[in-house]
């Protein structure tokens, strides 16, 4: 099984094994164990989906939900955890739900990453291997979506990019 050093971007497509590639990852490491959710469950599939990696992460996982404010809230944990944000494409759906600065908030989140001594796993969906979105909001999303994984992989120690459950290691690159 792959390790990564402090901070870790795991990227893939739906379904792509991208969350349970970073759940094993971070439950490797010994200390509290803290998920960071970014989803909200607005529908009864999404509910589903939300109890169904609940389930799947057991006991000894603490879940905290943050749909907007993501930097403070990794800021804020206890210096012994071990974070998993799940995932950045939800937390930027819902800022721009919320009309709120992304760059700003790209920025500060890139910001808390380089400063923080516990170790992060953040998990965002690759985006952009697909069809060119139909409308303005889609190809807006897209756009941003890629912006954001290319600025916090630029910070982060390693980057994974996960394809049918299969993780390949995009940096540091194996030599």
């Amino acid at each position: 099984m792959a390790v990564f050093g402090r901070t870790c971007l795991v990227l893939g497509g739906a379904r792509s094994g991208k969350s349970r590639f970073a759940e094993e990852l971070v439950s490797r490491r010994s200390g509290p164990l803290v998920y960071l959710a970014t989803a909200q469950a607005r529908d009864e599939e999404m509910t589903r989906r939300i109890a169904d990696h609940r389930a799947r992460r057991g006991d000894r996982w603490a879940t905290r939900e943050v749909p907007i404010d993501l930097a403070p809230a990794l800021a804020a944990e206890d210096e012994g955890s071990i974070l998993l944000v799940d995932c950045l494409t939800l937390w930027l759906a819902n800022l721009m739900e919320h009309e709120a600065d992304l760059d700003a908030a790209a920025e500060e989140l890139c910001r808390v990453l380089t400063r923080t001594a516990r170790p992060v796993v953040l998990v965002s969906n690759e985006v952009g291997l697909g069809l060119v979105p139909a409308t303005p909001l889609g190809r807006r999303f897209r756009d941003a979506a890629g912006r954001l994984n290319q600025q916090v992989a630029a910070v982060v120690d390693d980057v994974f990019f996960v394809a049918a459950g299969l993780p390949l290691r995009l940096k540091p690159r194996d030599e």
